[in-house]
């Protein structure tokens, strides 16, 4: 028999003797901080080409890899982040959120991300990691159940619908800032509390004993949601700081101008999230991840020059984004890439870096950890797209289908467009009258994805 003396120090020598590599494993794991904008066109970075200032941004691509055809997974807000944060295609949603859910209508008031629809927030917070939220979520308001809180964020700073006014907080006249499931009252100006919030969860993470993932998801430089007081009704307007006005008054149209001084303070807001990042010692194992929900709306200030379409459209302006993606001495510094990818890899690809098993999940992207750390090809894709009918906005159904080089796209007026990116980039010549057959066979895979997708 053994004695209980002998028991005692059998354990500890078994527990001295995995310990180690425990705290190793969690040591290795990295952190991630997905750095998420609002209405942001591929024309509205500098690095990409814009005359917009964004020096901030573009050390980001000095310092890591910048993506040449990286696509969001949708051209509407809320399918977007459904898609980015599920890794799954909106399609596929139990409340078919395929357009933007509005914030005082009565019909999206108990729609939003339904429980079973798992998060990356979810799967990583199961596994160790502290994840936030902070800034817009746009996935559901109102109930409990709709909050970031229900959904994988251990904390929640922001607000839930698809717009805010930039200086009370509120959605028209709308309480909408949060602090986990409570609405607070908060004065300042949206990107900057945005950022202060970013401030305060990354140094308090300088001494945690946890690897986190930071949903970074700025709502600039998309317009506000003001008040009328005459019409007793919210109204979109521009609100940029009059001395982010002054920097960019070189710009000469009005509206663009605004939408630049909207956009110098969030690159201002991401330089400060880097450079506290990097005081507190954490930029070394953080994956780093900037990247736009959908293209820019030209109303309000956005371009998507030189391609075609804008947001809500699925032309590839409302869909090729800016994407970039640091991790020093993992991903080599000042490279690009013209590999097809877009936000529904992020998911597989956070959980292989993170050692997390994704097993059970359907996910709809793959794994890019290849391409990121080796420069490893991620070969012949297949995106699909499908934007719903929303009678409120004003915007009907389309249908969109890339493989290889080639795209199929079918408007809300029912038109059909058939391109080679290839040789045309900026979809101005359709060969639908040419390729018949190959129309024919995009119509066809077309309607067997959107089947097999819809729940």
């Amino acid at each position: 028999m053994i004695s209980h003396h002998s028991r005692g120090w059998s354990l500890l020598f078994i527990l001295f003797l995995f310990a180690p590599l425990t705290f190793s494993k969690a040591a290795e794991q990295p952190n991630f901080l997905i750095i998420f904008t609002d209405d942001q066109g591929i024309n509205d970075v500098g690095c990409y080409g814009s005359e917009i200032p964004t020096p901030h941004i573009d050390q980001l691509a000095k310092e890591g890899l910048l993506f040449r055809q990286y696509y969001s997974a949708s051209a509407i807000c809320t399918p977007s982040r459904f898609g980015i944060l599920t890794g799954r295609n909106p399609s596929r949603s139990k409340d078919q959120l395929l357009g933007a859910l509005m914030f005082m209508s009565d019909v999206d008031r108990n729609r939003g991300i339904q429980p079973g629809e798992t998060t990356i927030a979810d799967v990583l917070q199961k596994n160790g990691y502290q994840t936030a939220l902070i800034g817009k979520w746009h996935l559901g308001h109102g109930a409990n159940s709709f909050l970031p809180t229900s959904h994988g964020f251990d904390l929640f700073r922001g607000h839930t619908g698809g717009c805010i006014d930039y200086f009370t907080m509120t959605y028209g006249n709308l309480p909408d800032w949060y602090h986990n499931q409570q609405h607070v009252s908060e004065n300042g100006y949206a990107t900057d509390l945005i950022t202060e919030e970013a401030e305060h969860f990354l140094k308090a993470q300088r001494t945690a004993s946890k690897p986190f993932f930071l949903f970074l998801s700025y709502n600039a430089p998309h317009f506000g949601k003001g008040w009328s007081p005459g019409d007793q009704s919210p109204v979109n307007i521009m609100q940029p700081q009059g001395a982010d006005l002054k920097r960019v008054g070189s710009i000469k149209d009005k509206v663009r101008r605004e939408f630049a001084a909207m956009t110098v303070a969030l690159d201002d807001g991401i330089g400060r999230v880097m450079a506290t990042l990097k005081n507190n010692g954490l930029d070394k194992n953080t994956l780093v991840i900037f990247m736009t929900d959908h293209g820019g709306t030209y109303v309000y200030g956005g371009s998507n020059h030189p391609y075609r379409g804008a947001k809500a459209t699925l032309f590839e302006g409302g869909i090729r984004v800016p994407c970039i993606m640091r991790w020093p001495g993992k991903i080599k510094a000042a490279t690009e890439t013209n590999e097809v990818t877009w936000a529904l890899d992020l998911f597989p690809t956070i959980c292989q870096f993170a050692n997390v098993k994704t097993d059970g999940l359907t996910l709809d992207g793959q794994d890019i950890s290849g391409l990121l750390t080796q420069q490893t090809p991620v070969g012949k894709r297949e995106l699909f797209w499908q934007l719903g009918p929303h009678e409120e906005l004003k915007r009907g159904r389309w249908t969109a289908l890339r493989q290889g080089d080639w795209k199929y796209i079918q408007n809300e007026a029912g038109e059909e467009f058939l391109f080679d990116l290839k040789t045309d980039p900026y979809e101005k010549q359709n060969q639908k009258q040419h390729k018949a057959e190959k129309l024919a066979e995009f119509q066809k895979r077309r309607d067997e994805i959107a089947d097999q997708l819809s729940p």
